[in-house]
């Protein structure tokens, strides 16, 4: 089995890197990580720091050589070439879980997402027909935009046009993309759809992520806030915040690439309630001056404080969209049955989250 993989050096991508070496090692004839260079480290150096890391699991630090050989670094410079590296026998799989997560729902920011999130996949997918034998696209539990109930696994067969913002807008558009262009070259397409990611819950160390995003952005905006002044937090208290933890999606995608399904929702069977959560989270970095709130607020005059203008001007614009969604939750029965969710409690799972971030000063890995 070959394999190529985008994001390696992502949250999730790690994580998958790491799953895909220890569950499929004995199978696993190469597998082609496709990195940017940064500015002073080579993508073999970002790989590296990766598999040195304390957040590796035993199994990697244990067979760090043997784990080695096993991997091929292309610099993304040759992304769009894979006759540099790649020949057109064996079996390729390719996992594309490179993405650019970004929730702008400024009008000047979507170009720029869609390029990346679209154009770059269409460009990679179409560069790659003759070496393929199947496309899975790590895509978001979220691309399926506004809508309310009990969803089911199927996202490329629904008609959606109101999106929260242009990432879920551009990942949709992805997923129909894919589907189709892999009928028409007859590559199976698999599209995967990850939730909020959190912390590790089945690997050590618990509750590690490697980049502090979405719930935790939210925390960090109250952790770091030299001021103490008021804040109203607008949400809808019948919504919930699902989170995933990481380690889980990436052991569910690793379980799943290979099989016929075609669609799979990596989400949780249950969510923590919008007001318990955001109520959780800022009392564990110890931010007091709060009031939650269903009612509208016409952020443009009725600020309350310079605080909640900040908020409302900065992360509030990506957030609330979220907080104020009305309550939907996923059917996981297929998930399930691929990889039971593991039993935790919820709110002590997301303290728990909060409180690592929080001793970590909510610092990214530098991979």
């Amino acid at each position: 089995m070959n394999i190529v993989l985008t994001g390696a050096t992502g949250t999730l991508g790690s994580q998958i890197l790491f799953s895909l070496l220890e569950s499929r090692f004995d199978t696993l004839e190469r597998i082609y990580v496709i990195v940017r260079r940064k500015k002073h480290i080579s993508a073999e150096d970002r790989i590296t720091a990766i598999l040195d890391s304390s957040s590796a699991p035993v199994f990697i630090q244990k067979n760090k050589d043997a784990v080695q050989n096993k991997i091929e670094v292309i610099d993304a410079q040759h992304l769009l070439n894979p006759a540099f590296f790649l020949e057109k026998k064996p079996v390729h799989y390719f996992i594309h879980s490179a993405g650019f997560v970004n929730l702008s729902i400024n009008p000047d920011s979507k170009n720029e997402i869609f390029k990346e999130n679209l154009v770059l996949t269409q460009d990679v997918f179409k560069a790659y027909t003759d070496y393929l034998s199947k496309f899975i696209y790590i895509s978001t539990a979220f691309s399926i935009g506004k809508l309310e109930g009990l969803l089911n696994n199927n996202y490329v067969d629904m008609e959606q046009s109101e999106y929260r913002n242009y990432y879920e807008a551009s990942k949709h558009a992805a997923e129909k993309y894919l589907v189709k262009a892999g009928a028409e070259a007859n590559i199976p397409i698999q599209i995967l759809r990850p939730s909020v990611l959190g912390g590790n819950i089945m690997d050590s160390p618990n509750f590690f992520i490697s980049k502090y995003m979405v719930f935790y952005l939210f925390a960090k905006f109250f952790y770091k806030s030299p001021s103490s002044e008021p804040v109203r937090i607008q949400a809808n208290h019948d919504s919930k915040l699902n989170i995933i933890p990481t380690d889980y999606a990436a052991k569910v995608i690793t379980k799943v690439f290979d099989t016929d399904v075609k669609q799979l929702n990596i989400v949780n069977s249950k969510g923590t309630n919008i007001f318990n959560g955001i109520a959780k989270i800022l009392e564990t970095v110890n931010f007091k001056n709060f009031r939650l709130t269903q009612e509208l607020m016409d952020t443009a005059s009725d600020f309350e404080s310079a605080l909640e203008q900040f908020y409302y001007e900065t992360i509030g614009v990506h957030l609330t969209p979220y907080l104020t969604s009305k309550p939907y939750e996923w059917d996981t029965t297929l998930l399930e049955s691929i990889l039971p969710i593991p039993k935790y409690n919820l709110e002590d799972y997301l303290v728990a989250t909060v409180e690592f971030a929080k001793n970590n000063g909510f610092r990214n890995q530098r991979w």
